[in-house]
């Protein structure tokens, strides 16, 4: 998360799960293109060790004072095709119940607002 904040001023759960091995970069490109139901389900690690991560990802923000942001998860591939009009907007899901409470853990931001703000500051200076 720290890493994460360095480089662009907010963290993601997806983002650390993929710093830390528990899914590689192709599973994540798989599941945003739909290709896999749900993204618990191709994990390196049970639902307790993914929970763990979770709730140790909020108390790190809450303790450096990050804001919480929910984001919401789309399926790629669903631009525009020969001019026949948009396709549907297709929602991901994390876990395999689908639970809102669960889903919104996942799908949440952890954005340093200083953090960012440092970032605006010193690409306008470049």
């Amino acid at each position: 998360m720290y890493q994460q904040r360095n480089r662009r001023g907010y963290a993601t759960p997806v983002d650390t799960f993929m710093d830390c091995g528990i899914i590689s970069r192709k599973v994540y490109d798989d599941w945003r293109f739909g290709k896999i139901p749900y993204l618990e389900k191709c994990c390196n690690g049970n639902l307790k060790t993914l929970s763990f991560a979770l709730h140790e990802m909020r108390t790190y923000a809450a303790r450096n004072g990050w804001k919480s942001s929910l984001c919401f998860y789309k399926k790629w591939g669903t631009k525009k095709k020969n001019g026949q009009g948009r396709k549907p907007v297709i929602p991901l899901r994390f876990s395999k119940s689908g639970n809102p409470d669960i889903e919104k853990q996942y799908s949440t931001h952890f954005v340093d607002t200083e953090k960012i703000k440092k970032l605006k500051e010193k690409m306008l200076d470049e």
